[in-house]
């Protein structure tokens, strides 16, 4: 009998863990809406403030650049001061954030606010699945942590709906403004969850972890959990020189080429400019193309919420690689139904259609898979860090694509441009098959020591 046998099954009865998992998810909800909402703003802002196209790429792209920032130096605070003491510090951001942007006067203002978002983003992108990864169960923690991952779909349908709703009365500032609202409630939650207890025994608090554990597995009976992290702890040196250990090896080209991949089959051209694509495809108005992009956001909640189910039971190998096949093979439609330069209504459903199923393959591999595997293949010590690594490749991947994308357009065309991003998914779908392994049931702990044999056999 396996270590996770002996005490999953209680766990995966606790409502608690699951309430705490749902609050934490909050972040991924402000995550989702503060990066859909500029998909709609944008049309607004860059009439009111007559942006040229490098200005509107900047404006689009300056949360990304905080993201990036964010995420360089959120994991080194996540590992010394606790996984919930930033996430509360992340909340506080996101409100400033959130006003800061409403009342923006310039366009250098409202850039510099959509940095302060982003650098709130960054943090809150890989701090809230790390999180709840340390506290889930194995047998569902794959369900718990892409909860995250569904909260960040959720976010960007409110963003839509939010743009579509305020689009009549151009009230862009709204648009950004709301994003506090969560923000507050994500602060007020967190005031009442406890501190992971697997970075409380990284900080040698055994006693105060054990409490918790107990709090959060509904039972007192944690002792085979708790020497099972108190082992794992000892294998680890900590610090960076952990990272260049080689059992580090291959967990990092695992989270750094995942990071890279899920951003260069080009999601966040669909969530950044899914309107502007609408528009191409034959919508003329501002409130129709924003009306389609609400139902594109929602397959993507529905498609999440699929996959929440799968996760755990198909396993993350599986979804990944069906996924990207999916994305692949839409992401070949969508680009052929752009090659009339006037499209037909035939073609231009094609292109309606095909948008939403590149997003769906999406939803059930790279979006919470990514996110996910990032959380569970990296030891306690270094955890954060790890994790910041893989998430500053992700927002750098993600600001590249967000800054090219108007630009490809331009110089290869709408086909090429989602061609390129197709032939790209297949280098990712090669990427999963040789090196991608699967995670499914096991603990934290065991994932860690198998990648320690697997040094040590390198060695």
């Amino acid at each position: 009998m396996s270590s996770q046998e002996l005490h999953s099954p209680k766990p995966a009865t606790s409502r608690f863990v699951t309430m705490v998992s749902w609050i934490s998810a909050l972040a991924g909800l402000l995550f989702g809406y503060d990066t859909g909402v500029i998909s709609g703003a944008i049309l607004f802002v860059q009439k009111d403030f007559s942006l040229s196209r490098v200005q509107e790429e900047v404006v689009v792209a300056a949360v990304l650049l905080g993201a990036v920032i964010g995420a360089s130096f959120g994991g080194k605070l996540a590992d010394r001061f606790g996984r919930r003491r930033v996430l509360i510090q992340v909340g506080i951001l996101f409100i400033i954030g959130a006003i800061g942007t409403a009342l923006a006067p310039s366009p250098t203002w409202l850039a510099g606010g959509r940095v302060i978002v982003g650098i709130a983003i960054g943090i809150a992108s890989f701090t809230a699945p790390l999180y709840i990864s340390e506290v889930s169960p194995a047998a569902i923690r794959g369900k718990l942590v892409s909860l995250n991952q569904l909260m960040i779909t959720i976010g960007i349908v409110v963003s839509y709906l939010a743009d579509y709703g305020l689009a009549d009365a151009r009230a862009w500032r709204w648009m950004f403004g709301l994003a506090a609202i969560p923000a507050l409630v994500l602060v007020i939650g967190l005031i009442f969850v406890p501190e992971s207890p697997r970075w409380l025994m990284s900080r040698s608090q055994n006693a105060l972890a054990r409490t918790v554990l107990q709090r959060i597995r509904e039972t007192t009976d944690v002792g085979t959990e708790l020497a099972e992290i108190e082992a794992d702890l000892q294998l680890q040196e900590g610090g960076w020189r952990e990272l260049l250990n080689v059992s580090m090896r291959r967990p990092l080209i695992v989270g750094i080429g995942l990071a890279i991949f899920q951003q260069f089959t080009g999601i966040n051209t669909v969530l950044y400019y899914a309107p502007t694509i609408f528009q191409f495809a034959g919508l003329r108005s501002a409130s129709a193309a924003i009306l389609a992009t609400v139902g594109v956001g929602i397959v993507m909640v529905l498609l999440t919420i699929v996959a929440l189910r799968l996760i755990d039971r198909v396993g993350r190998r599986p979804l990944l690689l069906y996924g990207i096949f999916g994305m692949i093979l839409s992401l070949g439609v969508l680009g052929f139904s752009f090659l009339s330069p006037t499209l037909s209504n035939i073609v231009a459903w094609v292109a309606m259609i095909s948008l939403p199923v590149y997003v769906a393959c999406f939803a059930i591999s790279l979006g919470p898979v990514f996110w996910l595997l990032i959380s569970e293949i990296y030891p306690l010590k270094i955890r954060g860090r790890a994790m910041s690594i893989a998430t500053v490749t992700n927002w750098g991947s993600n600001l590249l694509v967000a800054l090219t994308f108007l630009s490809l357009l331009h110089s290869l065309g709408r086909a090429w441009t989602f061609w390129l991003y197709g032939l790209i998914g297949i280098l990712a779908w090669i990427f999963v098959y040789r090196l991608v392994p699967e995670t499914k049931g096991c603990t934290l702990e065991e994932i860690d020591a198998r990648w320690h044999n697997i040094g040590q056999s390198e060695k």
